[in-house]
């Protein structure tokens, strides 16, 4: 019996699973969607939405804890610059896993993860034209 143990082994020992988390974290934040099983798609959730709350801390040991978890010192740089400022507004949640299609080579079941608020940058404040000086014509 499992009692009290959680998480999914994959089959895979402890080095080689949590390499792969990593890898699947990292390539999350850097295409900001991607296609894996499902299995694996339920368990990077969780670390992705522990990263980006990392994100929104924004301290210097907060982006030591991220950096020694993504594979890539641009992804720190991104996650905390690019991705966590869109979900500050946001208490959870930054992950959606969609279920796909059932891959046909070996028929496991597929998943896409991708963030919750894609690529939305905040919109730059227009200006009021009628408190503008009106433009000259020719």
């Amino acid at each position: 019996m499992r009692h009290k143990k959680r998480g999914r082994q994959l089959g895979r020992d402890t080095n080689h699973r949590r390499a792969l988390f990593r890898n699947l974290v990292t390539s999350l934040f850097e295409h900001e969607r991607i296609e894996t099983t499902e299995a694996k798609a339920k368990e990077i959730r969780g670390i992705a939405d522990r990263m980006i709350t990392l994100g929104k801390d924004g301290s210097l040991a907060a982006r030591r804890r991220a950096a020694s978890y993504l594979m890539s010192g641009g992804m720190v740089t991104k996650l905390f610059g690019e991705i966590a400022p869109r979900f500050l507004q946001r208490q959870g949640g930054y992950t959606r896993l969609i279920r796909t299609r059932v891959r046909v080579g070996d028929g496991a079941k597929m998943a896409v993860v991708e963030l919750v608020v894609q690529g939305q940058r905040p919109e730059p404040k227009k200006t009021d034209k009628s408190k503008a000086p009106p433009e000259k014509s020719s």
